[in-house]
């Protein structure tokens, strides 16, 4: 009986064990212009495969409502009526333009989703060697002005006044599609996963091993050093730089992150990374810092105190509140 009940005992751990067993399967494919990576803790390979395609699809959903550069899209439609007349778009569309609103009145305008629209008269391919006249700086925003984004929420419509104006969510987009695809995996009950879009990163629960996400944020100043080890469980990260895509003129960086009110490049910081609950308000604060400067930018963020930070300054310097 001894040898029974061994038996009986072993069949339920074993029983039980591969109820809790946990299958990790990761997928690269290029959305919205850009790389995704998509990684899944399922219950078996082919659950965490169809997730897989499911998160894609989502993606994909996303991408077709809100690009700018795809000409069926509702966005689009927005453009091509600018001046016009308004457009009716979904709710979605219409609660996230309200959220690009809300960081242009939060910043002052340093973050604005009419920056679209701006005349492209800086190059950040190693070509330019001078500045940009003034006279052509200041008229590249002639069209830049959230002000001037008329939304109808009784009617779900969105009306730029100006001919010419144009939005888009390259600054939000990617960090809202990890977020939705966060939320959709968890309705279909995926325990855990990171959706990492291109460093905007939507993770939950914990690695197979039980142990958390581990993100490691790069320091550009020290090809072999990490800056931090950011541990994920139940919340997002974004990170907004400099340091891959710039101008240098006369020892001078430039960073590709415009400032919407001045046309000109944000300068003073390398990178701006935010910790916090969701990455599309991540992605918001981490874009406006970048062009508010430190100063302005810390005394941004320190009225949100759920999300956490860590700024590189062009100098080297880290400034960080890591919890």
């Amino acid at each position: 009986m001894k040898t029974l009940r061994n038996v009986a005992t072993f069949s339920m751990i074993f029983f039980a064990a591969s109820i809790f067993a946990q299958i990790e399967r990761s997928r690269a494919v290029t959305l919205m212009g850009s790389k995704f990576e998509i990684t899944l803790v399922d219950k078996d390979s082919l659950s965490a495969e169809k997730n897989i395609d499911k998160s894609i699809n989502e993606i994909r959903r996303i991408e077709n409502l809100i690009s700018e550069w795809k000409p069926e899209t509702q966005i689009s439609e927005v453009n091509k009526n600018a001046g016009i007349k308004p457009v009716k778009v979904d709710s979605e569309v219409f609660t996230l333009t309200e959220k690009g609103i809300y960081f242009s009145k939060l910043t002052d305008g340093a973050f604005d989703i009419s920056i679209v629209a701006m005349d492209k008269i800086w190059k950040f391919d190693d070509s330019m060697n001078e500045l940009p006249s003034e006279e052509s700086i200041k008229n590249s925003v002639k069209n830049v002005g959230y002000q001037n984004i008329i939304l109808d929420k009784i009617n779900s419509t969105i009306f730029l006044k100006n001919k010419g104006m144009k939005i888009g969510f390259g600054s939000i987009g990617k960090g809202y599609a990890a977020d939705k695809t966060r939320e959709l995996m968890q309705s279909f009950g995926v325990k855990s996963g990171i959706i990492n879009a291109s460093g905007d990163i939507s993770a939950w629960g914990n690695q197979p091993d039980g142990k958390p996400w581990a993100i490691g944020i790069n320091n550009p100043f020290k090809d072999d050093k990490i800056a931090a080890v950011l541990y994920l469980k139940e919340n997002a990260v974004t990170t907004s730089g400099s340091y891959e895509k710039y101008a240098e003129i006369n020892s001078k960086r430039f960073s590709h992150i415009m400032n919407p009110k001045t046309g000109y490049p944000s300068t003073g910081l390398t990178s701006v990374t935010i910790i916090g609950p969701n990455a599309t308000m991540a992605n918001g604060f981490s874009t406006s810092i970048m062009v508010l400067g430190k100063k302005e930018g810390l005394k941004l963020i320190k009225k949100f105190p759920e999300y956490q930070y860590l700024i590189i300054e062009d100098s080297g310097k880290i400034v960080k509140y890591l919890k």
